[in-house]
């Protein structure tokens, strides 16, 4: 009976013939079990802070919402008590209407500052980077230094009052203390302090739309103005949407410029849906209506995020 040997592969053999039988020997492949492991080993740390720091407070904030939760004293299961005391709070609906009014404010005033000063920022413009950097710079200044400022600014004698004593001899009202005033102060200052952050995400997207576009639109003989609306803005809307959206939820929370600006006052003229959530939570000591608040909060922000996101279909250009 005779056997049949294979072929040993030979050391005299070509280097090529060595190369193809070796790579013809696949490695092993690893366990996918022993990838996953290590993958859930690095995971773990964040995913953990995530769920300590960031799922439980969240429903346990919804929890308290349906509670009676002072600071000190006996907790209870109210129900829907706490919205229907917020609701019927006249407070609590003045303060929604002053953070919407904030809202209409500042978020137009905004947007059309920050993209016009990031149309004007042209790569034809000489040392832009330095009128880039003038106005970003508010926006990461701590919002207490802002404040400090723009108080010696409104303030009787300020620098505005004085302006306007010295040029047409009139003196400027108490910015601060007036309901006709205080509202758009601070609105104002919010726009100075926010508007870099849009300025500078919208020059960006400006620099990254194609020169090709531009120049064909210019051939075709259109001036600065069309070119903007009808090649650069639908270029451009996927960060203008994104720039909205963030500025639509921040403008919701505003909290630091009317608690330092005027706290609230005068009044309750200025006191923001935020401000009377921390009143309510840490002056008045009673959680649970806070928390009820807080959902309120939420909803009106996801609301207008839903609405938003329904709305991009018309506007908002996807390449």
């Amino acid at each position: 009976m005779t056997s049949v040997i294979p072929p040993r592969l030979d050391e005299s053999a070509p280097a090529a013939s060595r190369k193809a039988a070796g790579a013809s020997r696949a490695p092993a492949p690893r366990e996918p079990g022993r990838r996953s492991w290590w993958g859930a080993v690095f995971a773990g740390p964040h995913a953990l802070g995530l769920a300590i720091f960031t799922a439980v407070p969240i429903v346990a904030s919804l929890v308290v919402s349906f509670m009676s939760w002072p600071m000190v004293g006996e907790r209870g299961w109210v129900g829907l008590d706490n919205y229907a005391d917020l609701f019927g709070d006249p407070v609590f609906r003045t303060v929604i209407l002053n953070t919407v009014g904030f809202v209409l404010l500042y978020v137009p005033l905004n947007l059309v500052i920050s993209l016009g000063l990031a149309a004007w920022l042209t790569p034809r413009i000489r040392h832009r980077h330095v009128f880039r950097v003038l106005f970003f710079i508010p926006t990461v200044t701590p919002i207490v230094a802002n404040v400090v400022v723009w108080r010696m600014l409104y303030e009787p004698g300020g620098f505005i009052d004085a302006t306007l004593e010295s040029t047409v001899g009139v003196q400027a009202p108490n910015f601060l203390v007036d309901e006709n005033w205080a509202m758009l102060a601070i609105v104002a200052m919010s726009v100075w302090q926010g508007f870099g952050y849009n300025m500078l995400l919208f020059s960006a997207a400006l620099d990254a739309v194609p020169d090709n576009l531009i120049e064909a639109a210019e051939l075709d003989g259109a001036g600065p103005w069309q070119t903007f609306w009808r090649i650069k803005f639908p270029a451009i809307s996927p960060t203008i949407f994104f720039g909205t959206m963030m500025t639509l939820i921040t403008s919701f929370q505003v909290f630091a410029q009317p608690f330092l600006l005027t706290k609230g006052g005068p009044g309750t003229s200025t006191e923001t849906l935020v401000q009377y959530i921390y009143t309510t939570g840490f002056q008045v000591q009673q959680l649970g209506l806070a928390s009820a608040g807080a959902w309120v909060l939420f909803m009106i922000i996801l609301g207008v995020t839903a609405v938003q996101f329904l709305g991009q279909k018309r506007w908002v250009h996807y390449e």
